[in-house]
């Protein structure tokens, strides 16, 4: 099997046109004689929400490290825009208690950034009166806004979120996907995202990706909902489908999930 390559010339014509940042073509890859992905073919271009899901051990988590660079396939092409900047939020950062670890000090593992930097970053996402809090004191929504924060220091082109509301209660996960629709608009970036939250993130989305090591049907959220394939991976009636869910309401929830009444 031949080895992967990332390439700039094979996809110029279609980046320019389509303002594509990451593109994969027949991406493949393999632990042993186990294929973990199999012929992954996907775009992510400038302005628009990609969402990938599917379940457990599908192969999501697995799929953007390896787009990431951090695992290297075993076949396949990546693409990705010259000089791309990338914001990343992983899936599980786990913080000792014991250490005396603030909100601004977990903005600078990753960079030598400024003050006003941090304060602006923690301002966008809505945290911003947290900078001096230690961190192992702050809510799981709080928390996600802090290390979603984190992932805007570097001005990015594309956002990869993996799993961007977990640890987030229900209410807040709507509130969470929100955020991330406007920073998409306010930065002008794209966003790849893993998520399970199926009811919620459909209505958040612009195209969804259905993964079980291979790609089972992608598109439109209304058209994926109702995919035979998406149907029945997630053990659905194939006469019928998921409701896109879109979450409407007459109050806000502060950032820790206690409701609060909208200002007159």
């Amino acid at each position: 099997m031949s080895s992967a390559r990332e390439t700039t010339s094979e996809f110029s014509q279609t980046e320019e046109k389509k303002q594509i940042l990451l593109q994969t073509q027949n991406l493949s890859l393999l632990a042993g004689e186990r294929e973990l992905l199999s012929n992954i073919s996907l775009t992510v271009s400038t302005g628009e929400i990609v969402t990938v899901i599917g379940p457990n051990g599908a192969g999501k988590t697995t799929l953007l490290r390896v787009l990431l660079g951090l695992i290297a396939p075993s076949s396949g092409s990546i693409f990705k825009k010259p000089k791309l900047r990338i914001g990343y939020l992983p899936q599980k950062i786990t913080v000792d208690p014991i250490l005396p670890l603030s909100v601004s000090r977990i903005m600078r593992l990753t960079g030598n950034y400024s003050n006003r930097q941090i304060s602006n970053a923690l301002e966008e996402t809505g945290v911003g009166s947290l900078k001096n809090k230690p961190v192992f004191q702050l809510s799981g929504g709080e928390f996600q806004r802090v290390m979603l924060a984190r992932a805007l220091l570097r001005s990015p082109e594309l956002l990869v979120l993996d799993e961007p509301v977990q640890s987030v209660d229900y209410m807040g996960e709507s509130e969470l996907y929100k955020l991330i629709g406007n920073l998409r608009k306010s930065h002008g970036c794209g966003v790849l995202m893993v998520s399970h939250d199926l009811h919620v993130v459909m209505a958040s989305t612009d195209r969804v990706v259905c993964l079980n090591q291979h790609i089972c049907c992608e598109g439109q959220p209304e058209d994926v909902s109702r995919h035979p394939e998406y149907l029945r991976l997630f053990g659905l009636d194939t006469g019928s489908a998921l409701a896109v869910y879109s979450h409407h309401h007459d109050h806000t929830h502060h950032i820790s999930g206690t409701m609060k009444e909208d200002e007159q």
